[in-house]
């Protein structure tokens, strides 16, 4: 299957069909290959501030409310890190566009009167949820999830399966390549 796969699968298999040290990290890149071929969850920086800005404009809410709720409006395409929520939060502060008080034990985050204007100046744009479904076509997650099945299923062949059984996963993989190549050419 060389070619199929930076690096191919041939090294993963071992000697007599069992798997080398080498199936995860081909896990590992497989799922890296998928992230940077569709995007992978990531957005811009402006897209978080804007994603926090609608959010706000509607009712207060605490920094893991904001990262669910991304998540539930792109249908799991997009859930932003906590490592990029939060600083964005930080930052919308230092420019006086949200405050925040403690509720609950938790920071709860608001628009300000300034916040309120630059969420109504940006309220005809789609909320960039909205957009993510528009750049992936809607479905931005089916084919690497359904990827990191086949990765899955491959892995086990090569852990628990005969040299035969090895073999004629290769011989899937191989022609589940060539009809995927098959739908590009035909579009």
């Amino acid at each position: 299957m060389n070619g199929s796969f930076p690096g191919g699968f041939g090294h993963i298999f071992g000697d007599g069909g069992k798997p080398g040290a080498g199936i995860w990290d081909a896990m590992d890149k497989l799922r890296a290959e998928f992230e940077q071929r569709t995007g992978g969850s990531r957005m811009a920086r402006g897209d978080v501030r804007a994603a926090v800005i609608a959010l706000l404009a509607e009712k207060p809410m605490h920094g893991y409310q904001i990262i669910s709720e991304i998540g539930e409006r792109s249908g799991g395409a997009w859930k932003p890190s906590a490592g990029s929520v939060y600083p964005t939060l930080q930052l919308l502060a230092d420019e006086g566009l949200i405050t925040s008080e403690e509720q609950g034990g938790r920071k709860t985050y608001s628009l300000t009167e300034t916040g309120i204007r630059e969420s109504e100046a940006g309220a005809d744009k789609p909320a960039p949820w909205e957009n993510l479904g528009a750049r992936s076509g809607g479905n931005m997650t089916a084919i690497p999830k359904a990827g990191m099945e086949l990765a899955s299923a491959a892995a086990q062949v090569a852990r628990t399966g005969t040299p035969e059984q090895v073999q004629q996963a290769v011989e899937v993989l191989d022609e589940a390549r060539r009809r995927l190549y098959s739908i590009l050419a035909d579009g």
